[in-house]
């Protein structure tokens, strides 16, 4: 007589890897002047961590990156497949006196590739040194609202809320945040990196 043995398999699920999120912008996401415990990556994401917002973020930000920088690295730096991004470019296009009808168009495109990729988009603003012209405030202020309507993606109006100008806030250049400005960043970004996360599938 035959003995048949019958070896039961037992399978044990494999914990999903927790969705990441793309740091892509300038020296303001990349911690010009920091230690990188107090840049905007570490401290944002603690910030998640303690929230419970199940999300890692990989900073691929280049101090000193325009939008059109920012554009000419773009497939490079998604090579990573993260499942959404955060973009924070233009404030060297500002700095820089570039046009903004040109910074617009170089967000549009880079807008343009991540839709195409279906990548929800965090698009942190910026706002113009006003001593530029009320025709230059206008424009490159406004482009932010406008791409992210168009694009549909979730708009922080202001990255430096809060903390623009202020020398307590900031490093000796006044335009990039020290250690406590970052803090207080992270504070009023946090809840825009929520909505992001839960328009992952």
């Amino acid at each position: 007589m035959a003995v048949v043995t019958t070896i039961a398999a037992f399978c044990v699920p494999v914990a999903a890897a927790e969705p990441t999120i793309l740091l892509y912008g300038d020296s303001l996401l990349a911690g010009y002047g920091l230690p990188p415990q107090d840049g905007l990556a570490a401290q944002l994401q603690a910030a998640m961590d303690a929230a419970g917002v199940g999300a890692k973020l990989i900073n691929a930000s280049v101090s000193g990156d325009t939008t059109a920088d920012g554009l000419a690295r773009l497939d490079w730096s998604l090579a990573d497949k993260p499942d959404a991004v955060i973009l924070g470019l233009g404030a060297n296009d500002m700095l820089q006196g570039l046009p903004p009808e040109a910074a617009r168009a170089n967000l549009d495109a880079i807008l343009s590739r991540l839709d195409d990729l279906h990548l929800p988009v965090l698009l942190l603003g910026m706002m113009a040194d006003r001593g530029l012209g009320a025709d230059y405030v206008a424009a490159f202020d406004g482009m932010y609202p406008a791409l992210a309507k168009s694009h549909n993606a979730t708009l922080y109006p202001f990255y430096l809320d809060g903390v623009a100008l202020d020398p307590a806030l900031n490093q000796a250049d006044l335009h990039h945040p020290n250690a406590a400005g970052v803090k207080i960043i992270v504070g009023k970004l946090l809840p825009y990196v929520q909505e992001l996360v839960q328009q992952l599938p």
